[in-house]
């Protein structure tokens, strides 16, 4: 199977409970991750693969759906949730008319993949190489727990599956989840690989792996956007764009627009605005 007979859906329906009240302000998949969009990181690997556009590359919205659909805008199919979001399962199950009998590269919008030795697109193209375009392909990690709930062939999923029409063109329109509706029974019938990714994965659902996530993006330094005026003390941060910095940041996120007052130390959090700061809970034993 070439190519150009394969889709791809990114999903961005979902309200991002665990990172509220951050996402109170804006649907996940806009969170910046090193001050870009995470959306656009998941854009830009598909473009990676030669994925570009709405023939070929379709968004998912329900959660501050005006928010999703202002900033793709013609750079992607757009498909609205309005009730609420249907889920991994439902919201491709929504798209059935325009995938159109192709196989359907999936990612979540909230992935943050980095490896050091490809670009994006590159770094998941095994994903993609050779395939049948009948069996189902996760991308995945090995899991700590081999044997725990949740993981496939003993690694944990890392945020793209590839899915043959065959599993995808009589899903119901309907609340429910890929991992049931789709993965588990073709890991049943034999018909499901993992493809190992071999960098760093952050799926930014918790303000701990958001942060860590945008660390690692800066590079274990401090990122700061061009248009940010700093005059304060900033280590291990990112800051964006517009940003407004007089205190101390210390292992923190400071969001577009956003202000550190003098006489602040912003340390293990992230900052939105100038009323909002979502701190991130050490875990026990860690040392400063």
């Amino acid at each position: 199977m070439t190519r150009k007979s394969v889709c791809a859906v990114i999903l961005a329906a979902g309200e991002g409970t665990r990172l509220r009240p951050l996402t109170e302000r804006v649907p996940k998949a806009l969170c910046p991750v090193g001050n870009v969009p995470l959306l656009d990181r998941a854009l830009a690997r598909l473009a990676g693969l030669g994925l570009t556009g709405p023939d070929r590359v379709a968004v998912n919205a329900s959660y501050l759906a005006g928010q999703v659909v202002g900033h793709v805008g013609d750079r992607a199919h757009l498909s609205v949730e309005p009730d609420g979001p249907l889920g991994t399962a439902g919201g491709v199950a929504k798209l059935r008319d325009w995938i159109g009998g192709r196989g359907v590269l999936v990612g979540n919008a909230d992935a943050y993949l980095s490896d050091p030795d490809r670009p994006p697109g590159p770094d998941i193209a095994a994903l993609l190489r050779d395939w049948d375009g009948e069996t189902v392909r996760l991308l995945g990690q090995p899991a700590a727990d081999p044997a725990a709930p949740g993981t496939f062939d003993g690694h944990d999923f890392t945020g793209f599956s590839l899915l043959p029409w065959r599993r995808v063109g009589d899903l119901p329109v309907e609340f429910g989840d890929l991992v049931r509706a789709v993965w588990r029974p073709a890991e049943a019938a034999g018909e499901l690989t993992v493809v190992p990714y071999p960098g760093t994965f952050y799926d930014t659902g918790t303000p701990a792996d958001y942060l860590a996530a945008n660390l690692h993006a800066a590079g274990g330094g401090t990122l700061v956007d061009p248009t940010a005026s700093v005059t304060g003390r900033c280590r291990q941060a990112v800051v964006g764009a517009g940003a407004v910095v007089r205190g101390a940041v210390t292992r923190a996120v400071v969001w577009p627009g956003a202000t550190v007052r003098a006489g602040e130390h912003l340390r293990e959090a992230i900052r939105a605005g100038d009323d909002l700061t979502v701190g991130v809970e050490r875990p026990a034993g860690r040392l400063a």
